[in-house]
């Protein structure tokens, strides 16, 4: 800022304004300033009390110019004057009394007005501002005296001025409290207290410019005072106590870990450049650690660690500020580092070889323990053995395991030995750890190796039944008495049969009989291979042999049965049911019990009945060599139909079955339910209770709707209407009916019903009904003015109704009524029909 007159003129240095201001109230106000404005910029200053003491509202009729209450301007955007003048103007206004005043602002070059000015009035040389930031600091816990002066603040206008200076903010009238304050008449600012700098580390203070009559010449000062830093705090390590992990025998240059200290003092300054570095190691071995000096890792600088010898260290250490000189602030810590077992050390047997004995035939039995020694660490995969057996164990005859308890080596026998066969046995055991073997392989083997001999101890031993099963062949239907080999045991150290006797154990069919002394057997059934129990024509009964000693030992005979041609081919399916609405045939097959070389293929073929026709209601045509394909012919009727059916083997064994075909009005097999009779063999039809429901559900709503026309019948009566003379041309289609029920006529105010079985019509005129006819009935319906009732029945079951003639009815009244009957009970008995008839198939 630039220093100020009086408000009748104001000299600025030649960055500044040359304003001159109108002594007149609410005159004109001229302001000199240059062509070019920065925003932010201190325009000049204009008495507004002298104008309007009261204004509330102080408003800029141009945006660029900012008013303050003092009536000092400040450049709101930079201005480039393109004229040499430009004005605008300052609004005041009471919004109580609703008061307003104006002051109008014209703004001038410069440089017009320095040629008119008074000599006394020059522009000033360009001097370095006093009013400004000025770089201040204070050292942390300062010893004084105190107050302690800082420096002085002080505003170019001061030359113009009575200038009064006052500072705000932190340290001031905020916490800390008047830890600074200035003389309000020098500028002269001081500190009253010492500063810790980790608390307090700058304080921003607003410094302030005044005049006794609190004009403003000058911005809010901002004034930073920086503590600067003192060495004054040890640097920290972050743990107590480190704990690192490394393995032994690992190499020169593994990171073990890394330690970490703080310092509160000022960062990037010598006050915190930390220095690491090891005091002392435990145990005092040769040196096995080193510590990076400004990372603080420790790394190994030998590769003899050894767990087995040392597996613990301790290191004192330190941490140093200024940089490890001899006058920064230290501290120590500790740090343990454990050395991590790894499986450097091999299993070794206590001894080369061992020697122990079992009996022959002995199993699952614990024999011999063996012992290791290991170095490393105990309970862990580098310690732990595993057991393996190298050589003399071909035959699977011994198992060696780990106790997990004790880490020694178990020798068991899993397969009976046989002194008969090998009186020693000579066994090779190597043992290793689980954990792999950490060092390179050298010239001695990485496992450790022991031999084992095995006595074996003679044992008095019973028959040996060796093979377990054996067999021989007999033909089927062989006739009884009839002789075989049988089982044979020995004795495993004569090699001999004799003295041995035999006994059957087992025998489902009591086919055989076994001689006591030689184990041959005898047939004592005749034997049948296609027996059910019979599976893959192999007949197994079970042996026991005895020796002298009464030892034993059981073996399976199995008599295989050589198949013969006595079974005939036939169709285990008697029954079959063909739906004529979807099929035209069915598929049959047959088995034949025998062994395949007795079987198939088989040749399918009608047997002839006499009187019977089968060739000419039935065809069979073939499939597979197994299967066949019968059609019907002529479209026979529904019904139970048997047909024999002769189906021959390869060699020309046969066998008739005799098939039940029901032609069946259905769309699949299900809803063909039959029950045959067993006294005459014949079908019937088995209604369930849903469909029996279903029917008499039916017949009642039927029974509803008549009572329902005749009531209506009754009352429209009387009304007149034309009869047409095409009335004998009417035709109505019913549903189906089984079987034709009673005829009845009944008579109500001239309203004729007629009842088929149990379905109702009412009719007026000549009444037909008509019975099933090839799956159609008929109602006739002829002219007539008399009704009687005649039956008559025709060719092929047909049932019609002759006109009759009887008492006389009204012509219209009877077409009324025949036309609201046929009108409404027409679809609804073709509904109950269909829905009746398909409840009977269910």
């Amino acid at each position: 800022m630039g220093s100020k007159t009086l408000p009748c003129s104001l000299l600025n240095t030649a960055y500044h304004l040359i304003l001159t201001f109108a002594c007149d109230a609410c005159k004109k106000v001229t302001l000199h300033v240059p062509s070019k404005l920065d925003a932010g910029k201190f325009v000049g200053r204009v008495n507004l009390k002298e104008c309007f003491q009261s204004a509330s509202l102080i408003h800029s009729s141009d945006p660029d110019f900012q008013i303050l209450e003092d009536g000092s301007v400040y450049t709101t955007n930079a201005i480039l004057l393109s004229s040499e003048e430009r004005k605008f103007t300052i609004l005041l206004s009471n919004t109580d009394n609703q008061e307003e005043e104006k002051i109008l602002v014209l703004l001038q070059h410069q440089t017009k007005v320095l040629k008119k000015r008074h000599s006394r009035e020059k522009v000033l040389r360009r001097a370095k501002r006093r009013w400004a930031p000025i770089p201040c600091s204070m050292q942390e816990n300062s010893l004084g005296p105190f107050p302690l002066f800082l420096q002085q603040i002080q505003s170019d206008t001061a030359q113009n001025y009575t200038i009064f200076y006052s500072i705000r903010g932190p340290g001031v009238d905020r916490e800390p409290i008047n830890l600074f304050y200035v003389e309000r008449d020098t500028g002269n600012l001081f500190c009253t207290r010492p500063v810790d700098r980790e608390q307090y580390e700058s304080f921003e203070l607003i410094a302030f410019a005044t005049t006794p009559d609190g004009y403003t010449p000058e911005l809010p000062l901002p004034l930073v005072i920086r503590i600067e830093d003192e060495n004054d705090n040890y640097p920290i390590f972050t743990e107590t106590t480190y704990i690192f992990t490394v393995p032994e025998n690992c190499r020169v240059g593994s990171t073990v870990g890394q330690v970490c200290a703080t310092d509160k003092d000022e960062p990037d300054t010598m006050h915190t450049r930390l220095k690491y570095s090891i005091i002392e190691q435990l145990p005092a071995s040769a040196t096995l650690f080193s510590m990076h000096p400004t990372t603080g890792v420790i790394t190994t600088s030998s590769s003899q660690l050894d767990r087995e010898l040392i597996d613990k260290y301790q290191l004192k250490i330190k941490v140093q500020d200024m940089d490890g000189q001899y006058f920064g602030l230290q501290t120590t810590s500790t740090c343990i580092i454990n050395v991590e077992d790894v499986n450097d050390n091999l299993p070794t047997f206590t001894r080369t070889s061992y020697v122990t004995s079992v009996e022959e035939n002995r199993v699952d039995v614990e024999i011999l323990r063996v012992t290791v020694e290991d170095k490393d660490l105990i309970n862990t995969a580098n310690w732990r053995a595993n057991y393996t057996i190298l050589k003399g164990n071909e035959n699977g005859n011994f198992k060696i395991v780990t106790d997990p308890r004790t880490n020694e080596g178990v020798l068991y026998v899993v397969k009976p030995l046989n002194y008969e066969e090998r009186q020693q046995v000579n066994l090779q055991i190597g043992v290793v750890n689980e954990a792999p073997y950490s060092k390179e392989a050298s010239s001695r083997s990485v496992m450790s190796t022991a031999t084992v001999t095995v006595n074996v101890k003679n044992q008095d031993e019973g028959p040996e039944c060796s093979p377990a099963v054996q067999t021989v062949q007999i033909r089927e239907n062989a006739p009884p008495g009839t002789k075989s080999d049988g089982y044979k045991a020995y004795d495993p150290e004569t090699k001999s049969s004799s003295g041995i006797r035999y006994k059957k154990l087992t025998d489902p069919k009591g086919w055989v009989t076994v001689d006591e002394n030689s184990g041959s057997i005898t047939t004592f059934r005749s034997l049948d291979r296609e027996t059910e129990t019979i599976r893959g024509g192999a007949y197994n009964i079970t042996i026991l042999a005895s020796g002298k000693d009464g030892r034993t030992c059981t073996g399976t005979l199995g008599i295989i049965l050589e198949d013969v041609n006595d079974n005939g081919p036939v169709i285990p399916k008697q029954t079959v049911v063909i739906c004529k609405t979807v099929m035209s045939s069915a598929d049959i097959s047959a088995v034949d019990p025998d062994d395949p070389i007795n079987g198939p293929p088989f040749d399918f073929s009608l047997e002839s009945v006499p009187d019977a026709g089968i060739e000419r209601m039935w065809r069979l045509t073939k499939i597979n060599d197994t299967a066949a394909r019968l059609f019907y012919k002529n479209d026979l009727p529904f019904g139970p139909y048997q047909v024999p059916v002769r189906v021959r083997d390869r060699h020309g064994l046969s066998v008739v079955t005799p098939l039940k075909v029901i032609l069946c009005d259905c769309v699949t097999e299900n809803d063909c339910a039959l029950r045959t009779d067993p006294r005459t063999g014949s079908g019937e039809v088995r209604l369930g209770k849903w469909a029996i429901l279903a029917i008499l559900l039916g017949i009642a709503l039927l029974f509803c709707i008549l009572f329902t026309l005749v009531c209506g019948a009754t009352g429209t009566a009387k009304q007149p209407k034309a009869f047409p003379d095409d009335l004998a041309q009417q035709n109505l289609i019913v549903s189906n009916t089984e079987a034709p029920g009673d005829d009845k006529m009944c008579s109500t105010n001239g309203f004729t019903t007629h009842t088929v079985g149990s379905s109702a019509q009412g009719i007026c005129g000549t009444l037909g009904s008509g019975v099933k006819n090839g799956g159609q009935e008929t109602i006739e319906m002829v002219k007539g003015g008399h009704q009687t009732l005649e039956s008559c029945r025709g060719t092929g079951h047909h049932h019609t109704l002759d006109s009759c003639r009887g008492g006389h009815m009204e012509t219209d009244n009877c077409r009324y009524t025949y036309s609201e009957w046929h009108n409404f009970t027409q679809p609804r008995l073709g509904e109950e029909s269909i829905r009746g008839h398909t409840l009977v198939k269910n």
